[in-house]
């Protein structure tokens, strides 16, 4: 155990995004997700009594996202319903980050599930959760923490 950090954050997690570098993403994911097929090569580590949203709050707690992108957030969009709609814990994750000050609203991109799947491909770890609503799957890209430019 240590100071300030959350008690959620495994020893094999907090080495995973102390090893994450300016724009690798990681993968949260739900406890449906397809993680050990997509995962081949990477890490998958698993916090299977964590949900979805103590699990952000505890990444976010440490990741800083990247600012130099658009859209440093991302969720797979839940088939068969009309673009935009967000399931409850999409709505209620996304809020928390939002009012943390984490992202703005637009900064949060909706992805198709399949193309979600070759997204994860190239991430650089996986982290599998206890989440049990479907298409609780979120990605964030990792920024850096840095002091100001000299100029």
């Amino acid at each position: 155990m240590l100071k300030g950090i959350d008690p959620l954050l495994t020893p094999e997690l907090l080495k995973v995004l102390a090893e994450m570098g300016h724009g690798d993403e990681i993968v949260l994911a739900d406890a449906n997700f397809t993680a050990a097929t997509l995962a081949k090569g990477k890490p998958l580590l698993h916090l299977s009594g964590a949900g979805m949203a103590r699990t952000v709050e505890a990444i976010i707690s440490l990741l800083p996202l990247d600012q130099d992108v658009a859209e440093p957030v991302a969720y797979m969009q839940v088939s068969h319903q009309p673009e935009g709609w967000r399931s409850a814990l999409q709505r209620h994750v996304i809020h928390q980050l939002v009012e943390q000050g984490h992202v703005q609203a637009q900064q949060v991109e909706a992805i198709e599930r399949f193309a979600f799947y070759e997204r994860v491909k190239q991430a650089y770890a996986i982290v599998l959760t206890g989440e049990l609503q479907p298409y609780g799957n979120f990605i964030l890209k990792k920024g850096v923490i840095c002091e100001p430019l000299a100029g």
